[in-house]
């Protein structure tokens, strides 16, 4: 009895074994379909990849209206290109146009027509004509404006990334902190050229010394008609010390080097641009330093430094421009050491109160855009 129940059990058993051995089987077919759905995602996700630029075989091309050395606009574009190429192993080839507007339009159309360029930046508004044109013909390559809009409503320009700066806010900051630290309340401000962005930085310069209770007509402006003159901008930041101004913001470029040699034979102050000019020049000059009490920054090279990585990741957002501001750390004031030490807590604390409100759309600040 004993045996023919174990023998009952074994067949059940076995049976059961066959049972599920045969669900297994069953079971296998119905996984192929989730992998036939799965190939088209991966097909789709390695076709992305192979799509996008290879560092090491991409050729950058910087046009410079202008050449480098300005301690300043163009130097920082140089320096935040330069990082983007040691990180990401592309090659960068800066073409220095020189002063002469003439040059620039043939430096621009060697880069366009380099077959190995891919990527061709400027910063020149008198070029943005040649540059739309040249963006239709050529749709393989990719065109970076910066400090400069561009109507993508007048054109199919799907490879132009326009890069523009909320200079109006940083300024902002610069005239109301010229006002603050001002003893005669008179001041100054020097443009390379009377031409939209550069009044841009004046209006926002001129609301900020205004709130800081500086009069209208005690905010004096001239223009250099030009970047690389440091004669002129010493002989124009001396009329304006000269007229009761003791401080004066350049926005000038290479021009702009003239104010800080004529705020120190002044005996006077200055605020530089784009880049943290009191740093730059403390590597070299410093008692020459000591005139700048603080830097509007445009970062210019933060923002180059951006546009290449998003263009290696496939995620440059060509056919737009992009505006940066205080928000989005494009501008701002240079909070250094000379700064913290020859700022009052008072002027520091209203700077700061002010940034806040600024970001948080609290100050609206006018613009010539």
């Amino acid at each position: 009895m004993n045996a023919k129940k174990l023998t009952i059990l074994s067949l059940l058993l076995v049976g059961a074994l066959l049972l599920v051995a045969c669900g297994s089987a069953a079971a296998e077919p119905a996984a192929e379909p989730a992998a036939e759905e799965a190939a088209p995602a991966e097909e789709a996700a390695a076709e992305e990849a192979a799509a996008l630029p290879v560092p090491a075989e991409t050729k950058v091309i910087h046009v410079v209206n202008g050449t480098l050395g300005d301690k300043s606009f163009t130097d920082s574009a140089h320096r935040g290109l330069t990082k983007a190429a040691e990180e990401f192993g592309f090659e960068l080839v800066t073409n220095e146009a020189g002063t002469d507007p003439a040059k620039w339009e043939p430096a621009f159309q060697d880069a366009v027509q380099d077959p190995d360029s891919d990527v061709i930046l400027i910063a020149s508004s008198d070029l943005i004509p040649v540059m739309l044109e040249a963006a239709v013909e050529y749709p393989e390559k990719t065109f970076i404006i910066f400090d400069n809009p561009i109507d993508f409503t007048a054109g199919d320009y799907k490879n132009v990334y326009a890069i523009q700066y909320k200079q109006n806010e940083g300024s902002y900051l610069a005239g109301l902190y010229a006002g603050l630290m001002s003893e005669s309340k008179m001041v100054g401000a020097l443009g390379g050229m009377d031409i939209p962005v550069i009044n841009d930085f004046m209006v926002g310069y001129k609301q900020g010394a205004m709130d800081a209770g500086i009069p209208e007509e005690n905010v004096l402006v001239q223009y250099a008609s030009g970047w690389s003159d440091p004669a002129k901008g010493k002989e124009l930041a001396l009329t304006m010390y000269q007229q009761g101004a003791d401080i004066v913001f350049q926005v000038a470029g290479g021009t702009g080097e003239g104010v800080f040699y004529a705020a120190q034979e002044a005996g006077k102050w200055a605020i530089g641009v784009d880049s943290d000019q009191y740093a730059i020049e403390n590597e070299t000059n410093p008692e020459l330093a000591k005139v700048i009490l603080t830097s509007m920054l445009k970062n210019v090279d933060n923002s180059l430094y951006r546009a290449m990585k998003m263009y290696f990741e496939g995620t440059l957002p060509v056919g737009t421009n992009e505006n940066l501001g205080i928000s989005e750390g494009g501008v701002g004031l240079a909070y250094n050491d000379y700064y913290e030490a020859m700022t009052p807590q008072e002027v520091k604390d209203k700077i700061a109160e002010a940034q806040a409100k600024v970001t948080a759309g609290e100050i609206k600040i006018n613009t010539v855009f």
